[in-house]
């Protein structure tokens, strides 16, 4: 369940109202890894295995769905993972073992640790975005976020073909959860590389999202909010096409302008 109701005191026109109110749930997740604990992150229940996937996929822990064995959810909050690598432990992690649900890259001990190699990297594809194209896609994920709708309280991401049709979208009170899942699906479905799809980011670009971006062999991320300038820096040294305050009037673009037209 991805959304709690609760009893609240709401405060409008200098009047207070005894109301219902939705927000979103938040509750950890622990990843165990071959028998053992990997890792924690708080999460919207809901397509844990794909979080899961995704997060050990953009981790660079496993290549593809052919490294996993099992993937089990044992209990609410915890999901089991088994792998074609038993060397894959904790002792392999080389990161502290707790994401919060805002900055999921918290804990990991230097940069050159999380700016992973991409296996993607080398796009094969001519991948080219007319402008009014992408000042559709806005309006589109909107369209689509009912929990959001209801709570306010969700990170989104979604993908979309080049001509702006709508092809799948996940939510998450973390927006690299978010990412996570919808990385989680194409592993899953052996979808990868998503080199002909436009990444529709619903809030800011962080490093960590370009990142996971990269790994799935994404081409042209586009973000409502702002880049930060480590972003900037990962898709331009990434061939990435980053877009950035994109509203139906129009937008930014930080790196690789010759995939827009």
């Amino acid at each position: 369940m991805s959304i709690h109701h609760i009893n609240i005191i709401r405060y409008r026109d200098s009047q207070t109202t005894d109301v219902e109110e939705f927000v979103a749930v938040e509750e950890p997740l622990q990843i165990n890894l071959n028998g053992k604990p990997s890792t924690i992150t708080m999460r919207t229940p809901g397509e844990d295995d794909e979080l899961t996937l995704g997060f050990l996929f953009t981790e660079g822990l496993i290549q593809s769905i052919s490294d996993i064995t099992q993937v089990t959810s044992t209990d609410l909050n915890t999901v089991e993972v088994n792998t074609t690598k038993p060397e894959l432990s904790v002792a392999k992690v080389e990161r502290n073992f707790y994401s919060t649900s805002s900055c999921g890259v918290c804990g990991k001990s230097s940069i050159d640790q999380i700016a992973a190699v991409s296996q993607y990297l080398d796009f094969k594809n001519c991948f080219l975005v007319q402008k009014d194209t992408l000042l559709t896609l806005p309006e589109k994920l909107r369209a689509v976020q009912e929990t959001f709708d209801r709570t306010g309280g969700l990170h989104a991401c979604a993908l979309f073909n080049p001509k702006g049709d709508y092809i799948l979208h996940r939510e998450d009170v973390g927006r690299h959860n978010a990412l996570d899942k919808m990385i989680g699906y194409a592993v899953k479905k052996e979808l990868l590389p998503l080199d002909n799809y436009i990444l529709l980011l619903s809030g800011r670009a962080s490093f960590e999202l370009i990142q996971k971006a990269s790994m799935a062999g994404i081409q042209v991320v586009a973000a409502i909010g702002a880049p930060s300038s480590l972003a900037v820096s990962l898709a331009t040294s990434n061939q990435i096409t980053l877009v950035g305050f994109l509203k139906k009037t129009g937008f930014n673009i930080y790196s690789r302008p010759d995939r827009i037209v």
